[in-house]
């Protein structure tokens, strides 16, 4: 699997093309904003996107959501539970910064062990609520793409509506940290990180810490 990140917005979120080199199909991660610089990476590939897949509904998750799918004719994919964040300003926070954001309801809300298959790439489904009520993970192999659950030596903020600090930690301890150490993780801001990492250096996993 081919990974592109397009870092879009003023939040700096992380959208990423997931791409499978044998067929040239790929799945566009979390499109936050700016669909111009998107589209403009998507053509510079050469890649055909068959699914929009969200790790959570919040807005700087969801902001180029509508003209991706348009533009492609494909289908939205997101976590069972976040109804109400992508159909709310007010929920998923756009709002808050002036800029109210309606996300489309997706073809499907996924759970547990849902899998995803684009080109020859099956995405396995993670549930990991807690920074949103529906947050999912997307495990391909050796690759997790976390969204806002886990960041390199931190963890997502759990101040929002909807959130909760217990449920996330225990979603990264009892799912995330059980993924072998050598596991890539792809959150939704910042550098990438490995599970083995975090288990040995984020506070947040050792009774401590701050958010990022």
């Amino acid at each position: 699997m081919k990974i592109s990140t397009v870092v879009v917005s003023m939040f700096e979120t992380n959208c990423y093309l997931a791409c499978d080199e044998f067929t040239g199909k790929c799945a566009i991660i979390d499109p936050g904003d700016e669909p111009e610089k998107i589209f403009s990476e998507i053509e510079q590939l050469n890649v055909t996107p068959e699914v929009v897949l969200l790790t959570h509904g919040h807005g700087d998750h969801i902001g180029a959501v509508v003209e991706m799918i348009h533009r492609y004719k494909i289908p939205l994919f997101a976590g069972d539970g976040e109804e109400t964040l992508l159909s709310s300003p007010e929920r998923n926070m756009s709002a808050a910064v002036g800029l109210p954001i309606i996300c489309p309801p997706p073809k499907m809300y996924l759970k547990e062990s849902d899998k995803v298959k684009v080109g020859n790439i099956s995405f396995s489904v993670i549930s990991t609520p807690g920074h949103s009520p529906g947050g999912v993970c997307y495990l391909h192999e050796n690759i997790l793409f976390c969204g806002d659950t886990l960041f390199y030596g931190s963890v997502g903020r759990t101040d929002f509506p909807g959130c909760s600090h217990e449920q996330l930690i225990s979603s990264i301890a009892n799912k995330l940290m059980n993924l072998p150490d050598s596991t890539k993780c792809y959150p939704g801001h910042g550098p990438a990180t490995t599970i083995g990492y975090e288990k040995k250096h984020n506070p947040f996993l050792q009774g401590g810490g701050k958010y990022v």
